[in-house]
């Protein structure tokens, strides 16, 4: 379990906090784990308990390893209040980026870009609720529970050997594996109770332009990803978004791979965010 360390700085003065962001809320994007990142790595920061790394005429800067461990380990203390029991996979990820494996350590120095369609069904959910079900369901059958997360768990790991094998052996013989970990991983969400008609909606109609689909987050609606080959053909990822918005979803086609919590100088930010927090 991730405890946070008392410490004694500085005192922090009063503070206004404004917060800006393009993730829908409530839709499995990690959007309350982000949030208690970049506060949690504000608030250090400003009472000294981590430096502030940014040097002069750098546009960001990142904070060593042993402080992004403080910052997770308070960041995760946010997600308990908001989510009860969370896993700490989100903030994890929001601190350090790319992926995660055991011990919510990063997985590789360098974890392949992936390319996925990401697909919000509007269906609100709480993870809180989800969590608890899920936690009742395991009390109830534990015989036939327990071996389901037992496999899921075995994804998680064949998932996590294939992205460190691609940068160095970056063969198109990659993708029918997390293909089928992708559709075998819905399933078994599916049998814990954390998946929606609306999820199933998604993972048909893309599989009907044979993408292979899986919700992420704590499932119940909110969102959906969609792996997309390096060689998918513009044709095929428009035509499964226009089918996808004809269900009253929204679409978004992005990678997965980023550097983590960041100290952005104000002159690196975009004219969009600036004028979005110019107007909060």
């Amino acid at each position: 379990a991730l405890r946070p360390v008392h410490l004694c700085f500085r005192d922090v003065p009063s503070v206004d906090i404004v917060v800006w962001s393009e993730l829908p809320t409530g839709a499995g994007l990690g959007s309350s784990a982000a949030y208690a990142v970049c506060l949690a790595a504000a608030l250090l920061t400003a009472c000294g308990a981590i430096s502030c790394p940014l040097k002069e005429g750098e546009a960001t800067a990142r904070w060593t390893e042993e402080e992004l461990t403080l910052i997770n380990s308070w960041a995760f203390q946010g997600e308990r209040v908001i989510h009860g029991s969370p896993s700490g996979v989100d903030n994890a990820v929001g601190t350090w980026g790319t992926c995660v494996g055991e011990e919510m350590s990063p997985v590789a120095s360098r974890v392949p870009m992936l390319r996925i369609l990401l697909t919000n069904t509007k269906v609100p959910r709480s993870t809180k609720v989800l969590v608890a079900e899920v936690k009742e369901k395991i009390l109830k059958f534990p015989a036939i529970m327990n071996p389901v997360l037992d496999s899921i768990d075995a994804i998680s790991q064949e998932c996590q050997s294939v992205l460190e094998a691609m940068p160095a052996n970056p063969s198109p013989q990659h993708y029918p594996v997390l293909e089928e970990l992708f559709d075998i991983n819905q399933h078994h969400l599916n049998v814990i109770g954390v998946g929606h008609p609306s999820l199933d909606r998604l993972c048909r109609v893309t599989a009907s332009h044979g993408l292979h689909s899986k919700l992420t987050g704590a499932g119940g609606g909110g969102c959906g990803i969609t792996l997309l080959r390096p060689d998918t053909s513009p044709l095929v990822v428009e035509a499964a978004k226009r089918d996808l918005c004809a269900c009253g979803f929204e679409c978004w086609e992005t990678n997965i791979g980023a550097p983590g919590v960041t100290l952005h100088s104000s002159s690196a930010l975009n004219a969009r965010v600036l004028q979005a927090l110019a107007e909060s």
